[in-house]
């Protein structure tokens, strides 16, 4: 909102008005004010939940320090959901359709986290929401950004064409080199469903190669592919986050690692210098996805001063599931989704875990009459935690996991 006032005050020449026309200085404003509301409204919050006696219902599973966290205020991602919505709403362009994406992904994937937390608190019904209530609220959402980016005439890729015009949407856009040579390259702004993938020269995919036997129809068929890589990936991110979050301080780290690096791939991609200079494609109006992502960081960073070991609150399912719809969300928006294995490393690697782990016992008792299992308990994060290592330890050696996976997400760009 600040945004649209300073633009209209800067029509009557204020000094310094025409500072928030800069991303950079508006996702500055964004981060801090994020922290300020993590960091000072969040112990109110935390005070208001112990007071209210909103604790985490521990089950006795073994782990050493295990019960001593029963009763630990939950729900917390309360705290993570107004740090990244109040800073948006006031520092971001609201009527940008990639913010308002985000905004939708953070208030619904918020919505369902609470109302598991809520029906775990205070119906006192461990199992919370019903898993099938879960996935079709992913699904659903998964469906909203798909057919929207589908649908809305403000989703666009700039393509480089042929040095001559073919439409009435080309343009002409002058890159200056380092040497003072000025080149002019006819570009156009097209509905595209191509995508980013790794480790190939042209380091582009397009989802109508996998509809390719359609033949001259494959074009808009590979929208239907596309949503459904969308309802995919919004789900298995989002439960990944949610799994990873069994640790003090472990899902918030490396949510912000990972939020970090998607805010760089957004401002390159958003910048058309930037974006030419690494040959990645170019996403118009994208750019503005970095005020959003530095309220998310802000919010994770935050949110660890509280939630770092010994945690004085849990984020509960109201900002697990949050996290994760919000980085798949993110990630598909700038075309950066088949990227989401290597910087998701660690959820994939927990998601991984259990799914090893129940379809092995299931089969071995099929089998032999008798489970077995890979890891002494899943998700992995707990095989360690029985395995003796300290809970810091373990979090501060995912965390440096999830470092490293990010600086490769980044290599990526120029190593085809």
């Amino acid at each position: 909102m600040l945004y649209y006032l300073f633009a209209y005050l800067e029509k009557f020449d204020i000094p310094g008005a025409g500072m928030f026309q800069y991303i950079s200085f508006r996702s500055s404003l964004t981060i801090i004010t994020s922290l300020i509301i993590s960091l000072v409204f969040g112990k109110r919050i935390i005070n208001y939940l112990r007071k209210q006696q909103i604790g985490e219902d521990i089950r006795d599973l073994g782990l050493e320090g295990q019960m001593s966290k029963k009763g630990t205020p939950t729900m917390g991602g309360i705290i993570i959901l107004a740090s990244i919505i109040i800073p948006t709403l006031l520092f971001g362009d609201i009527l940008n359709i990639y913010v308002i994406l985000m905004l939708i992904t953070t208030i619904w994937l918020g919505f369902i986290g609470f109302a598991d937390d809520y029906i775990k608190t205070f119906r006192k019904n461990k199992k919370g929401l019903a898993g099938r209530f879960k996935i079709l609220g992913q699904v659903g959402l998964g469906l909203i950004v798909g057919l929207t980016l589908f649908l809305s005439d403000d989703v666009v890729v700039r393509e480089k064409i042929s040095d001559k015009p073919i439409a009435e949407t080309v343009q002409t856009v002058e890159n200056s080199d380092y040497s003072g040579n000025t080149t002019r390259v006819l570009t156009r702004d097209v509905k595209s469903t191509k995508t980013t993938i790794p480790f190939f020269k042209d380091n582009e995919f397009d989802y109508a190669y996998l509809v390719s036997f359609l033949g001259e129809h494959k074009q808009k068929f590979a929208w239907v592919v596309f949503v459904i890589f969308a309802i995919l990936i919004v789900t298995a991110v989002s439960n990944g986050a949610n799994l990873t979050d069994g640790l003090d301080g472990l899902a918030t780290g490396t949510s912000a690692i990972i939020g970090t690096t998607l805010g760089i791939l957004a401002y390159l991609s958003g910048n058309i210098v930037y974006a030419d200079y690494l040959n990645i494609m170019y996403i118009p109006d994208t750019g503005e996805l970095v005020v959003y992502m530095s309220a998310f960081i802000g919010a994770t960073i935050g949110f660890m001063w509280y939630n770092s070991y010994p945690a004085q609150v849990f984020m509960g399912d109201t900002g697990s599931l949050s996290l994760g719809g919000i980085i798949a969300v993110f990630a598909i928006i700038i075309r950066k989704e088949l990227l989401i294995p290597i910087l998701c490393g660690i959820f994939f690697v927990e998601s991984i875990s259990v799914m090893l782990q129940v379809t092995y016992f299931k089969y071995t008792k099929r089998k032999y009459g008798e489970g077995q299992r890979i890891f002494k308990m899943a998700p992995l994060h707990h095989h360690y935690q029985l395995k003796g290592y300290p809970e810091p330890k373990i979090v501060m050696r995912f965390i440096i996991v999830g470092i490293m996976l990010a600086v490769v997400t980044i290599v990526t760009l120029k190593i085809r």
